[in-house]
């Protein structure tokens, strides 16, 4: 549950796991609008190793044997595509579409584990939203700045595999 119940605080106060549980979903978002597979791979090897319980849920699914490494081989798939000439924006609609959907299944991911799937489905998916913004403007200006697209696309490869990792840290 998302809301403390017990006596001593008001029940509008969040646990910290509650509140360790919105900011990785936002977190993680972001990272999908960076890197769509990675946010996804991550969550499912949070699932499948146990750090997140998502047993008995609509998204059991997420911790199967096999899940963590279909998504671990598409995101390192998209990991290379990305570099190439012929890749089509992030921002263009069926892209920008797959990355808010990749937000919000890892945001529901983290909800089922913490009984709040619809909440942080939503919070997964604006992460995603902002991450995909957010992530186009500052490899342009990366871009710009080394007059090569290649570093900026490095930097951002390393910048969303440490969030992503930081993040199923912080839901241990």
């Amino acid at each position: 549950m998302l809301l403390a119940t017990g006596n001593a605080r008001p029940a509008y106060f969040l646990t910290l796991e509650a509140s360790m549980a919105i900011l990785c979903a936002l977190i993680l978002g972001f990272v999908a609008g960076l890197r769509s597979m990675l946010a996804p791979a991550a969550i499912s090897w949070a699932a499948g190793s146990g750090i997140l319980n998502v047993d008995r849920t609509p998204l059991a699914f997420m911790g199967y044997r096999y899940t963590p490494i279909i998504f671990t081989v598409l995101a390192l798939g998209e990991l290379i595509a990305d570099k190439l000439p012929f890749t089509p924006s992030r921002k263009s609609p069926p892209a920008f579409g797959a990355r808010i959907v990749s937000g919000a299944l890892t945001g529901a991911t983290i909800g089922a584990a913490v009984h709040s799937l619809a909440l942080l489905m939503i919070l997964g998916a604006v992460g995603a939203v902002m991450g995909t913004l957010a992530g186009a403007g500052v490899r342009a200006r990366l871009a710009a700045l080394f007059h090569r697209d290649l570093p900026a696309a490095l930097i951002e490869d390393v910048f969303a595999i440490l969030l992503a990792c930081l993040s199923v840290r912080g839901l241990k």
